[in-house]
């Protein structure tokens, strides 16, 4: 009988042929990729992103924080601690972690599902105001709600950034919804007063978007109620009506503090220090440290209209001051 023998390939042929490699036999796929050439990697470098909406539960209540854009711009100096030396403040942006001349201010409205109501709390820039913000229409319809199921919208205060969103191409944005804001600032806007000098941008703008509104509008003061559970609480110095708004369900606290503080480094840190945007620079420090004694005393999260994305975090009290921490896992459990 014929004796079939196994064909003879040195340890040798198989290094020349690339097939062994650390004791091992590698398979045929690996000679075809090494003849072609090295792997190239050639996806295209897509950009920045970030997400558009952040979600979580609240007791009964679903809270959704949507980004409405940001604005990159030369600070915090002289903006934030206006009345400081510039080195002071760009020192305690680099101790912080961040460029001591440019910064970044972002913008989130808030949105709550009490199980009854849709509630809005402010509404964005508006669409071509800024290169980069006014994306609150899109962002809130790719949170998955329509505007047309929007039940209350409400107003903290009446600077641009705020009430921007209100109308979308020539008509309300939310067509089926009711208006609630504090009575001290719709009197001060509302006024032909502000209608000249460094109001009149803001004045102009709560006359377009705002006072049409009137005749579906609630003027509320502190301590009233928007809805079962959300309760307004005097805020004011960043404009003279200016509200933030206390929410529990369930025994779950949160406080929405709209512009209390608008750097989550130097306006906390520091809350005597003069921020450009306050109209009365005093009781805006005063309002700072009366709340954030409130919610670091009592370890209320809280929801920051121009704090960093998704703008939920506490405060915590710091030597003589104050820090922003960011919120976690916590609120998701």
């Amino acid at each position: 009988m014929p004796v079939f023998r196994k064909p003879h390939v040195s340890r040798r042929s198989m290094l020349q042929l690339g097939l062994f490699t650390g004791g091992a036999v590698l398979a045929a796929p690996f000679v075809l990729r090494a003849a072609s050439g090295p792997a190239r990697a050639e996806a295209p470098l897509l950009g920045t992103a970030r997400p558009a909406f952040n979600r979580f539960k609240l007791g009964a209540f679903e809270i959704t924080t949507v980004f409405d854009g940001g604005m990159a711009l030369d600070g915090p100096h002289p903006i934030f601690g206006q009345d400081q030396p510039a080195g002071a403040v760009e020192a305690l942006a680099a101790e912080n972690h961040l460029p001591p001349k440019r910064m970044e201010i972002g913008f989130t409205p808030v949105i709550v599902n009490t199980g009854n109501e849709l509630i809005v709390f402010d509404t964005g820039n508006g669409a071509g105001r800024r290169p980069a913000a006014g994306n609150f229409s899109a962002a809130l319809r790719a949170a998955g709600y329509r505007p047309e199921q929007v039940d209350t919208v409400v107003i903290t205060h009446m600077h641009p950034d705020h009430i921007g969103g209100i109308m979308e191409n020539g008509g309300p944005l939310f067509p089926n919804a009711r208006y609630v804001t504090g009575a001290r600032e719709y009197d001060f806007w509302s006024s032909d007063d502000r209608l000249s000098g460094p109001t009149e941008g803001a004045a102009r703008l709560v006359r377009s978007n705002v006072m049409p509104h009137a005749d579906k509008m609630t003027f509320l003061q502190p301590e009233s109620d928007v809805a079962t559970g959300i309760t307004a609480v005097e805020a004011y110095g960043h404009t003279p009506g200016h509200m933030a708004y206390h929410l529990e369900s369930e025994g779950k606290r949160l406080l929405l503090w709209a512009d209390t503080a608008n750097h989550f480094v130097v306006s906390i840190q520091k809350p005597d220090w003069h921020v450009r945007f306050d109209m009365d620079k005093e009781q805006a420090g005063q309002t700072r440290k009366r709340l954030f004694d409130m919610v670091a005393a009592e370890r209320i999260p809280v929801a920051g209209y121009h704090m960093p994305f998704p703008a939920v975090g506490h405060i915590e009290k710091q030597g003589g001051g104050y820090r922003w921490v960011q919120a976690a896992y916590e609120l998701y459990l």
